[in-house]
């Protein structure tokens, strides 16, 4: 069996595995194509773990299965933008003209040990979408600085954990959706009027699987 066919019979039953805890983690996940047999992309949206800075937001991200997949990892991304030490904001400062340069291959990075392959990594074939997923649920609440993406993050994280604290949730109210602002209706829909100004990515967007 080729991998396009394991990739096929695999996901769905994978959605439909995530679908059945989501009430635990509160994570969802979705296709991004009209087309049933197309699972080459999805979104996902994770809510912050509860008592880190992360609390109060929903994070959307990108999910990507290239040919290889499940004998290498996804790609995973943030597109809501995130102030952590393991994630990249894709903007480089430089000193001197002090210019920002925003690399949009770089933004949303992760750096996760499930996502890399052996010998840096510890992904294998067996890890599903819901681990990885939990994974990166869990590493909002547990952040490593010795293994960077945001080089300030990290270095405020390790010599002042308040301020550090105060300007993830600064970051959560700017750029994530807030969850007193998430109201799913029986649809399975977002209300127009019920995401805030500055989120207007999620709206109309499915945050319940469609999967039976």
């Amino acid at each position: 069996m080729n991998n396009s066919k394991i990739k096929k019979m695999r996901i769905p039953v994978e959605l439909r595995q995530l679908q059945k805890s989501q009430n635990e983690h509160g994570i969802s996940c979705n296709t991004l194509s009209s087309s049933p047999d197309d699972f080459t992309a999805l979104e996902a949206y994770i809510p912050g773990p509860k008592g880190s800075p992360y609390e109060e937001g929903i994070f959307k991200m990108s999910i990507t299965f290239g040919e290889q997949y499940p004998f290498r990892p996804p790609t995973f991304k943030f597109i809501t933008p995130v102030y952590h030490p393991n994630i990249d904001s894709g903007k480089c400062f430089v000193q001197g003209n002090l210019i920002a340069i925003i690399n949009t291959f770089k933004a949303g990075k992760i750096c996760l040990d499930l996502l890399r392959m052996p010998p840096t990594g510890s992904y294998n074939p067996a890890i599903t979408l819901e681990s990885i997923l939990l994974s990166i649920q869990l590493l909002l609440a547990n952040p490593n600085p010795d293994d960077p993406l945001q080089g300030d993050a990290a270095d405020l994280f390790k010599s002042n954990r308040d301020l550090y604290n105060q300007k993830a949730r600064e970051f959560v109210k700017q750029h994530s959706c807030l969850h007193e602002d998430m109201k799913v209706v029986d649809s399975g829909e977002v209300k127009e009027n019920d995401v805030p100004a500055g989120n207007q990515e999620v709206k109309k967007k499915k945050l319940k699987l469609s999967y039976k």
